[in-house]
Formats: structure tokens, sequence, C-alpha cells
């Protein structure tokens, strides 16, 4: 017979166990999700209902267009900044503010604002107990504005400079009313606090003006007295100097007589050196601008041409040509004496205009000395000028702020940095509590919180893990065999299960037709084989010493036992237990019956937490552990679960036995009269040896149960038969 070891495996979440279980439970959970949606229901519409209401407002510079004169203004204001904008929700939120829209819309005389007023008895009590501080030691102004800020809401609108006023309130016509009143009262606020700033500079500047006047006034009379004592006289609207004037003239004139002097000079020699050189001179300026030389250029012309004409007909020795060239040399000597005449007038200019520079020059020297002294005292008196105008600016610029802050003294004159752009409306519905989305995230929470928590319970409790990695069912052709190998091989009659509970926890009825084709097959099977019963001196190989000796020759450390008989074979399973265990091996018996036959013979006490309470989660492991009370062996009892609840869980029987495994050296899983499929699939299908526990075996029981084990994967099964097993305990001696 073949002995297989033990095998790990890890472990997965069944999906489908969870919804399973999940919609086992959905009466339940719709029960609670009714009564929760319903509760939100009613408490949402026993709220008070709350309105909400906002208002918006442009922070920006407004100024008139233009002042009282009808010029425009120059000043162009910065736009306000973030800072400015905080500061402008700060002051929306400051008590001054509050105060005066609380007054104005009489909000102390609304139950609302000062619920304090009349204080609950739960309330009285804490303060008699000096749990919390009594309310009506506030005054009343103050709780109102508690209660204020606590509906009132200022913010910025996120990248703008739009601030939003959001109030709160029982009554919408209150909720719209009260945004509104502390915009005005606001932007009465600003307007005002403009209004105050502009009075308080007209009344300052009116002092500060007529001060300037006297200042402006003294300091031009002592520039007048400093000017007159110095002798700095002014000319023209230039106001330059006398001195001044004069040097500058001066230097006007010695330019130009230094021009003329030298013009003269070199005229004159340029003549002379023109005459010595024989060179005409007719196209000097000088002689140009000579008559006398003009005239007597001009005769020299005529005589010439007298000449021209008369040497067409007379010769040059004829008296009347004589007497011509004799005229025309006396008037070339002629013009030479007056050229002479013109250099001679030439070098008297310039010796005139040498005596004039001589005394132009003396008196710049003269003037540049009176300059030099004159410059001193203009010092100090550009001094007092600069003072004088510096006074007479301010005085001014005082005129001119004084005339645009006057302009501003009227009641519309200095309008707010503020313009309205939403006002508050009177809300039509409710902002709190919103009774059908309430209502619905009450119930869709409740059905979900509920059924998360069936399945995090199915998933501590173990019943949603399962095994992975087992082994597909193997079915293999049955092999011929000996005759004498079916004498190991042997089955009983399945007992019918009682009324109160199943006979085994993994029993499922078997089909008739198919019971019946199988009695047949093995009919036709055997007819030539003439399969023999076990005979009576055959019995010591199937006892319960035999079977013993096979396990712990086999080695074996997991065995499932199946008792068709029903409890005669579940106690011939606890007899053998009794026996490993009394060999010194640690023997542990899993009681998987519908009878509890095994629990009833070894356990101590009835009703002891065990392998139901294992597979539901009701028990701790250690819990469902309990000592044979006649031998070394122990015992995980049926317990006192719901079997078909704990039947849910069955995957995980495998692996509380591989646990098992790890701490005893044999455990025994007695199923009653369970089929091949049920064992099968907590057996994980041939890794474990099957024990048929049939005190008195029949062969055609025997063939049939080994047929249905070899078509789930078992080939080889060990009988146990026991003539005279343990007796059963009772429950009242338990």
């Amino acid at each position: 017979m073949p002995s297989v070891d033990r095998d790990q495996h890890d472990v997965d979440i069944d999906l489908a166990q969870l919804f399973r279980a999940v919609w086992q439970r959905k009466g339940r959970i719709l029960a609670a999700t009714a009564l929760v949606g319903v509760l939100a229901f009613v408490g949402a519409n026993a709220i008070s209902p709350s309105y909400k209401s906002d208002a918006k407002l442009l922070i920006e510079s407004r100024q008139p267009n233009f002042s009282a004169s009808g010029t425009a203004s120059s000043t162009a204001e910065p736009m306000p900044d973030e800072l400015n904008i905080a500061s402008q929700v700060q002051l929306l939120q400051s008590v001054d503010l509050i105060k005066q829209v609380a007054r104005d819309l009489k909000l102390n005389e609304r139950t609302e604002f000062d619920p304090d007023s009349s204080p609950s008895a739960m309330t009285d009590f804490l303060v008699l107990f000096g749990l919390t501080k009594n309310p009506l030691e506030l005054p009343p102004e103050e709780r109102v504005i508690n209660a204020f800020k606590e509906k009132l809401n200022v913010y910025q609108v996120d990248k703008s400079r739009v601030i939003g006023i959001e109030f709160t309130s029982k009554d919408p016509k209150l909720a719209a009313a009260v945004p509104n009143a502390m915009m005005d009262v606001y932007r009465s606020l600003q307007s005002g606090a403009k209004l105050d700033s502009n009075s308080d500079a007209v009344r300052w500047l009116e002092t500060e003006i007529a001060n300037l006047r006297e200042k402006v006034r003294e300091a031009e009379q002592k520039v007048a007295e400093y000017r007159s004592s110095a002798g700095l006289m002014t000319l023209g609207a230039d106001q330059s100097s006398f001195s001044g004037k004069q040097l500058s003239d001066i230097s006007t004139e010695l330019a130009r007589v230094r021009g003329e002097r030298a013009n003269a000079e070199a005229t004159a020699e340029n003549l002379r050196t023109s005459i010595k050189a024989g060179k005409s001179t007719d196209t000097l300026d000088a002689i140009a601008r000579s008559e006398s030389i003009q005239r007597l250029k001009a005769t020299e012309s005529q005589i010439r041409a007298q000449i021209s004409d008369l040497s067409t007909r007379l010769l040059e020795g004829h008296p009347q040509m004589k007497a011509l060239r004799a005229q025309l040399s006396g008037i070339r000597e002629q013009v030479q004496v007056e050229s002479l005449r013109v250099a001679a007038s030439l070098d008297n200019e310039a010796a005139v205009a040498r005596e004039r520079e001589t005394q132009l020059l003396a008196q710049l020297n003269t003037l540049k000395a009176d300059t030099a002294r004159s410059g001193e005292d203009e010092v100090g008196l550009k001094a007092l000028e600069r003072e004088a105008t510096a006074q007479r600016q301010l005085l001014e610029t005082y005129l001119a702020r004084y005339r645009e802050a006057s302009s501003r003294l009227g009641k519309d004159a200095s309008p707010a940095d503020a313009r309205v752009i939403s006002t508050a409306i009177e809300p039509q519905e409710p902002s709190f509590p919103k009774v059908l989305p309430i209502t619905i995230v009450a119930t869709l929470s409740t059905l979900i919180l509920s059924a998360v928590a069936v399945m995090l319970a199915e998933l501590f409790s173990g019943r949603a893990l399962r095994p992975t990695g087992a082994m597909a069912p193997v079915v293999t052709r049955r092999e011929e065999q000996e005759p004498e190998d079916y004498a190991a091989v042997a089955s009983v009659p399945r007992a019918r299960p009682q009324d109160e509970m199943p006979a085994s926890l993994l029993s499922v009825a078997p089909d008739a037709a198919l019971v019946e084709e199988v009695e047949q097959a093995v009919a036709e099977e055997h007819e030539a084989d003439a399969l023999p019963v076990a005979s009576a001196e055959e019995s010591d190989e199937f006892s319960v010493a035999s079977v013993a000796d096979y396990l712990v020759e086999q080695e074996a450390r997991i065995a499932f036992a199946i008792s068709p008989s029903g409890d005669d074979g579940s106690a011939g399973t606890v007899a053998l237990a009794r026996e490993l265990a009394d060999r010194g091996h640690r023997t542990v018996l899993v009681d998987m019956t519908g009878s509890a036959c095994p629990s009833h013979l070894m356990a101590n006490w009835r009703d002891l937490p065990g392998i139901t309470d294992l597979l539901t989660g009701e028990a701790a492991f250690a819990d469902c552990i309990h000592s044979d009370h006649s031998s070394s062996a122990d015992i995980v009892p049926q317990g006192n679960a719901d079997i078909r609840q704990a039947m849910r869980g069955a995957d995980r029987l495998s692996m509380i036995v591989d646990a098992l495994a790890d701490v005893y050296d044999i455990v025994l899983v007695e199923c009653g009269p369970a089929n091949a499929d049920g064992v099968a699939r907590l057996s994980r299908n041939g890794h474990h040896e099957i024990i048929l526990s049939a005190p008195e075996p029949q062969a055609e029981e025997l063939a049939e149960i080994m047929i249905a084990f070899e078509d789930v994967g078992y080939r080889d099964l060990v009988l146990l038969s026991v003539k005279n097993p343990p007796a059963r305990r009772t429950r009242d001696a338990a």
C-alpha cells in the first residue's frame, strides 16, 4: 500500500465565499440599511433648516474723474495687492463692523443669535459642577457677536480681487439681509474714512498755507534787500547782472575791433606788395572801394579806346597818338599814387583800431575785477533765491492739494474703494440639511459597511480562505488485482442518516440509478473471480494492531477513516487512535461524523468546542483540542456550531489537518459514512491514507466502495475490522 508525505499549501481568498456570505445575510444587511435610511430621513427632516446667501465685492481704487476745478486727476493710485485684499477681509470681520450690522438689524432681539439666554438643563448641570463656564457671564452684545461670527464666512475668491461675504441663518430673509447690510456698512466706513481724511487734510493745509505765505514773503524780501545792498541789479527777463552785461558787450566790441585792425593791416600790406611787384591791384577790395581810383580807371579805359580807334588810321608817331599815350601814362601814375594813398589810409585805420583795442582791453580788465567781486555777492543772492523758490513751490503744492481736498468734502465726492458686483438674494432652498443626499449617503454607506463587515468577518474567521495549488482529481484505470488483494478492501452498506443530523459532515446521498449501475458492473467484473469474503482466520490481518503497524511502517502522517456502518466503524477508529497513542505516537482524532460518536467516546465533557467551531471561526485553535480520558491521544470533537454553516468553510479543513500534522505524528480524520467525492475534496485526492473501518465487511459493498474511491484517485484502501469496539459513552455519563 502506498504512502504519501504531507504537503504544504498556501491559501487564497475565496471571493465566491465572500459574496455567498453577503448574499446569505442579505436580509440582515437590507434590514439594517433600510433602518438607517429611515432614521436618516426622519432625522434630516427633524433638523431645523438653515439658509445660506452670499454677496461679492470687488476691491478697486475709485476716485472722481475730475476735481472741482475741472482738471483731471493726475495721481493714479496703484491697484490693491494680495496683502491689501487680505486686510479688507479682516476689516469685514472686525468687531466694530459686526456691532454696527447687529444694531442696524436688531439681531439682539432674535433668539437665534443669543441661544445662551435660555440655557438648557444640561448646561445648568455642567455650570453647577464647574465643567463649563456660565454663558450668561458674557454681555449680551458679546454673545450676539460670537453667534454672528459662527454664521459668517468672509473669503477671497481665488486669483481675484473679489471678496465674498457668506452668511447662514434659519431665516432666509435674514440670510440675505446680513451680507447686504455688511456691504453697506463697509462702504460707508470706507467712504467716511476717506471723508475724514480729506477734512483733516483741509484743516492742516489751511494752517500750513498761511505759514508758508509768510515765509515766502520774508524770503523774497531778503532777496531784494541783498541785491540792493550788493548792487546786483538785473537786466531784462533773464535776470543777468549789470556788470555781467557790460563785460559781455566790451568783449564783443573788443573782438570786433581786433578783427577790423587785422583786416586793415593785411589789406595795406597786400596792396603795397602788389604795387612794388607791379601786379594789378584791380581785384583788391580796397582799390575797388576807392572812387577816385575807379574814376581814373574809367578815364584810362576811354583813352585806351581812343588809342585803339586812332591806331587804325594814324601811325605811332602821329602827334595825336603821342598825346593820347602821354595822357595814358599820367593816369597810370595817378592810379599808383591813389593806391598808395589807399594803403596809407588802411594803415591809419589799423592804427586807430589798435588804439581802440588798447582802450577796450583796459575797460575789460576793470570790468573783470568788478565782476569777480560781484560773483561773491551773487553766491549769497542765489542762496536766498533758492530758499525763496523752494518756499514758493511748496506753497503752490499745498495750494493745489488744498483745492483738491476741498473739492472732495462733499458726501458723494469720496467713494469707497469697493464696488458691489453681486448682492445677496433670499434663498429658496435650505443649505442644510439636504434630506435626499443625506438619506442616500447614509443608506449606501450602511449597505457598503455592512457588506464589508460581513466580508471581514469571513476573512478573519478563515471561512473565506481556501488552499491554493490543490491537485485536480486523478482518474486512473483500475488495474487487475489478484483475488487476495480484494481481501484487504471491503465495505459495508451505508447506514441511514439520523433524523436529527447527517451521519457524516461530508455525506452526500448517492444516486439510486448510479448505485444499481455500479453493482451490476461489479457483478459482471467479479463473476469469474469469485471474490472471497474475509474469513474469521484472516480477521487479524485487519485488526487495530495490524493497521497501526501499517501506518507506522508507511510513516503516514494523515489518514481519513470512512465508517460505512456508522458508529461501530467510528468506534474502531477510536480504538486505532488509542493504539497509536499507546505506542508512543502523538495522535489526534478529528471528529467529522454527524453523530459525534468519537467525541462521546473520548472527550471528558460534552458540548466542548470542536471542528465546527473552528470552521466557523467561533473558537480558537487551541480551544478545540482536548485530551482523551482513556489514553494519551487528543480529540478534536464535533463542536457546537451550526453544521451547515461550518461546511461552508469545509475547504479550510485541509489547512487545519496540515496544521495538526505539524504538531502530531499521526492525524486521524473520522468522516463517518462519507462518500468518495467528499473525502477526496478534503484529502486532496490520493495524498493521504484512506481507512475503511467496518466490523462486518461485505464483499459486494467493498467492491462498490473501491470503485468509487478509484474513480477519484485512490487505488488502495486499508480495511480496519474491529469485532468488539469500545463501548460508547452516553451523554448522561459525559
